[in-house]
């Protein structure tokens, strides 16, 4: 087994790349062409949008794939079509992992004991079945958002058999602008986005890769760099995922902001801007049906981008 953090590092410098891609699809970001094709498709409205999303998913990762250094999808995007989005996920993910692209799958799940166990064999497998083993499950992600707001007994199950046999992002400094609202707030000699990045550091201090980082990474929105800085030195050897890059008005220098002293330690995370370039008619000229070939020129726009900052 090679740690998680290691595959992340490699991947990086394979392709150069700092991008995580997030698969966050939605009916109103589908091309008009692939809403024609599914809309009479199967007799559950759902089904027919699950289906619409794997074929727009599975050609995003396709052009996508050897130029970026993950993909990230958003759970709630897939649970809100029932059991043919959850399918959809769980393809999406197989698919990803079979082009090489390590997957997060955003979830920011939060809970204690079994409810957490069982949170992550939702992401990694490993679910009993009815003859003493485990189920197998197709969609394994490689990370998982989690909430650590219940402290260490709502980490630890998440955690599993080793280290770095699955990774984790732990909420630290979100992107929203409401995030100052409880993270910003004093806790002791400093801010709860603080005590939070201690406790990552210290949950995360025996589980480091060979390339230095942990299995337990953190959430630091690029919209905060300040705060970024700040919080990269309390957790040295901690992975930042980096929301808000784009579209959330995150620039590169902002994203980069928590790089560590040797130039690495950072994924920069952009949506909306990724999967919905087809939208934008400024940056090129996209037949219907090649929304993927959108989707890879943004991309390398946003690799040119964080590569002159880092």
């Amino acid at each position: 087994m090679t740690h998680v953090a290691d595959v992340i590092a490699a991947t990086i410098a394979t392709h150069n790349s700092v991008a995580c891609v997030g698969l966050d699809p939605r009916v109103s970001l589908l091309p008009p062409v692939l809403r024609a094709r599914y809309r009479n498709y199967g007799d559950d409205p759902r089904e027919a949008v699950a289906a619409a999303f794997l074929d727009f998913n599975r050609n995003i990762i396709d052009a996508i794939a050897g130029h970026c250094a993950a993909v990230k999808p958003q759970s709630a995007c897939y649970e809100a079509y029932g059991h043919y989005g959850i399918a959809c996920l769980e393809e999406t993910i197989a698919h990803a992992r079979a082009a090489g692209i390590p997957v997060i799958l955003d979830g920011k799940r939060n809970d204690i004991g079994s409810t957490a166990t069982h949170y992550r064999e939702m992401f990694r497998g490993g679910a009993s079945d009815l003859q003493g083993g485990s189920c197998v499950t197709p969609g394994q992600a490689d990370w998982l958002t989690v909430n650590g707001y219940l402290g260490s007994d709502g980490i630890t199950p998440f955690l599993g058999q080793g280290a770095g046999n699955g990774g984790i992002f732990v909420l630290v400094k979100t992107s929203n602008p409401g995030s100052a609202e409880l993270q910003g707030q004093v806790s002791g000699d400093g801010l709860v986005m603080d005590a939070m990045a201690r406790l990552v550091a210290a949950w995360g201090q025996d589980r480091v890769g060979d390339c230095g980082l942990s299995d337990i990474g953190a959430v630091v929105g690029a919209t905060y760099p300040e705060e970024a800085r700040q919080l990269r030195a309390l957790m040295p050897q901690t992975l930042f995922l980096v929301p808000g890059y784009g579209a959330q008005g995150g620039g590169a220098a902002d994203a980069l902001a928590g790089l560590r002293p040797q130039g690495d330690g950072v994924l920069v995370n952009s949506s909306r801007g990724i999967i919905a370039a087809w939208q934008d008619r400024s940056q090129g000229t996209w037949a219907d049906d090649d929304w993927a070939a959108a989707a890879r020129h943004a991309l390398e726009r946003m690799n040119e981008d964080l590569n002159c900052h880092r």
